[in-house]
């Protein structure tokens, strides 16, 4: 069952919803920011010209979630990118097309800001994003590394 979603710009009163998104198994398992800590981050995405978090509503259910981050370069000729991050649908709701939906709000995000490309990452592990990603037309691209600096603790902010 495909159903059209409303796409917008996550609230404040949108971030419980978000967390429970994300505490899903096989994402933070249940490890999430408190409200407090998520209505801080929320703030410092403001704080950012273009970073924005969005919410896939059925309704008033928030079903889906992903953070898209427009990237302003000095290199290609000083054309954006961007980058999609914390893409998520509620178990329950799965295979429904609403990842596609919000995949589609993405590409259009992109496009609109002028991004060369859209780039995202997944987990080794997450088989199923992968052929999900694969099935959207991503390419797999390059190599990425990753490393987590000795002085960072999770969750603290700059």
């Amino acid at each position: 069952m495909i159903t059209t979603l409303a796409i917008r710009q996550a609230t404040e009163a949108d971030l419980p919803a978000v967390l429970a998104l994300y505490a899903q198994p096989g994402l933070d398992d249940g490890d999430t920011l408190s409200i407090e800590q998520a209505q801080a981050v929320l703030a410092e995405f403001a704080r950012y010209p273009n970073y924005r978090l969005f919410v896939a509503c059925d309704g008033t259910e928030v079903v889906g979630t992903y953070a898209l981050l427009v990237m302003h370069n000095l290199a290609h000729c000083g054309t954006p990118s961007a980058i999609a991050e914390d893409v998520v649908v509620t178990h329950q709701r799965r295979s429904q097309g609403i990842g596609r939906q919000l995949m589609a709000h993405a590409m259009a995000e992109a496009a609109r800001a002028g991004c060369y490309k859209l780039a995202l990452s997944s987990n080794g592990k997450r088989h199923a994003a992968h052929a999900f990603y694969d099935g959207l037309g991503f390419e797999r691209h390059g190599l990425s590394f990753v490393i987590s600096p000795p002085s960072t603790q999770r969750g603290a902010t700059a």
